[in-house]
């Protein structure tokens, strides 16, 4: 078999919020690169999907059978502000599958032209922002952190107009799925309770299915939202990773990441880092993102709000106290991945461990260390010889930390180098898919970006 057999559950379900729609006809398109292992596991045959058929399906051109590629609708606040009317203004669903495992999948494109949400948009995507995308989520599911994940980069043969006329290209990404904070805000404000809950019934049985046993169902899968984006920031800040525009609508409800625009990864630690040039007020800065993602979870509360209770006064207590598992959670996971991190074992107290943890991250933010390095060589990186002291007190158990702590990250400049010239676009991904293991060769990878590198980066959102 070629592909995995299709289907349409989102637009079936959820007709309201699907227009259907295909992608534009781009005069040469061509795969640019392809995850093949990424694809076996998916169920797809690599062959099939760089022939021309399967090149049409990866552009949305052509949708598979049993399926009707569409854009989906979706609210959200952007920077704060809240915009009733988003949607896919330049992406399609293809449709659902299920994996070889029996995992169910959406299959979603960016750059395929303009639908109906496209507001002032062209719809298109150039080469470098999906690639952008292609690698570093390629790195994040490495590096162990929950993700969509790309399967190709299609060039369109065709140029987009930025600051500078652009080549083209068409991401095709695969993700449990791509319901949102925004889905939720959406369909709460066309006042359609029942859409709301047919909303929430699906993401229950597509995410938390654990929750339609609880008393509360809309409530306990409200609270399963919270712990895994919890969790999943969690992981953000211990990778050193900076999403750099987390709009309530590119927050998932299955705890992946998702919309990799601005992203980059710490080089110098520093919570105040932002590299989004369109961030200027420094809202999605890299140690603001745990508050962020908790005022995020908090719109999705007050969309849900009907489905908690009947009576609005308890379904306000009801949310709150839901939203309040945020920070337990958070710190829990907190201190798990910063015990992992240092090499402490489970008879250090959590408290020292929290200690620790500070401390060092208040000395690498005044040394300007860099933040992946450091981490896989805490003996040379800290100069500080009582925490040293206080550190090896423990005993840290340095084998099982560099298990943890990769040495090779998407580095800014990799990742500029690597735009700037696909030649180099193998060895990167050759050091990313195995992050945590030393290998001769690849010493550039796992160097610190030159300091003029450092002072000047920003990252820009494609659109």
């Amino acid at each position: 078999m070629d592909i995995p057999a299709f289907g349409n559950r989102f637009a079936s379900e959820l007709p309201e919020m699907a227009v259907a729609w295909k992608g534009a006809a781009f005069p040469d398109p061509a795969v640019l690169v392809l995850d093949d292992a990424l694809a076996v596991e998916l169920g797809f045959d690599p062959a099939w999907l760089r022939s021309a058929e399967g090149v049409r399906m990866l552009i949305g051109t052509d949708a598979p059978a049993g399926t009707t590629s569409v854009a989906q609708a979706y609210a959200g606040h952007q920077f704060g502000g809240y915009s009733p009317r988003l949607g896919d203004g330049r992406a399609l669903l293809v449709g659902e599958f299920t994996t070889p495992d029996g995992q169910l999948k959406d299959l979603h494109l960016k750059g395929s032209g303009r639908t109906p949400f496209s507001r002032g948009g062209d719809g298109f995507a150039a080469v470098g922002p999906m690639l952008r995308e292609y690698i570093v989520s390629r790195a994040m599911h490495a590096l162990g952190i929950p993700t969509t994940r790309s399967l190709a980069v299609v060039t369109t043969g065709q140029k987009v107009r930025r600051e500078e006329n652009l080549p083209g290209a068409v991401l095709a990404r695969v993700a449990a799925s791509h319901l949102r904070v925004g889905s939720f805000q959406y369909a709460r404000a066309t006042g359609d309770l029942a859409l709301l809950k047919r909303l929430a019934d699906h993401a229950i049985d597509r995410h938390h299915p654990a929750a339609r046993e609880a008393v509360r169902p809309y409530q306990k899968l409200f609270e399963s939202v919270v712990v895994t984006q919890a969790e999943l920031v969690v992981k953000w800040m211990l990778a050193g990773f900076i999403h750099g525009v987390m709009n309530t609508d590119n927050m998932t409800i299955s705890g992946e990441t998702i919309d990799y625009g601005p992203c980059a990864f710490l080089d110098v630690f520093d919570p105040a880092t932002v590299y989004s040039s369109i961030d200027s007020g420094g809202r999605y800065a890299y140690g603001n993102q745990p508050p962020v993602a908790h005022w995020n979870l908090a719109r999705l509360a007050e969309s849900m709000l009907p489905l908690f209770d009947d009576d609005e006064q308890k379904a306000i207590e009801l949310a709150t106290e839901s939203l309040g598992l945020f920070g337990p959670a958070y710190d829990a996971a907190w201190i798990t991945g910063m015990r992992a991190k240092l090499g402490l074992r489970d008879d250090v107290s959590d408290k020292d461990v929290k200690s620790l943890s500070e401390d060092l991250l208040v000395h690498l933010r005044d040394r300007r260390a860099d933040y992946t390095s450091s981490f896989r060589d805490l003996d040379n990186a800290v100069t500080d010889q009582d925490w040293l002291v206080r550190w090896h007190a423990h005993n840290p158990d340095a084998e099982s930390a560099r298990k943890i702590n990769p040495i090779y990250i998407p580095r800014n400049h990799l990742v500029e180098e690597a735009l700037a010239d696909p030649s180099k676009l193998d060895d990167l991904l050759t050091a990313i898919d195995h992050p945590f293991t030393e290998r001769p060769g690849l010493e550039h990878y796992a160097e610190p970006a030159p300091e003029s590198f450092r002072a000047c980066y920003q990252t820009f959102c494609g659109t």
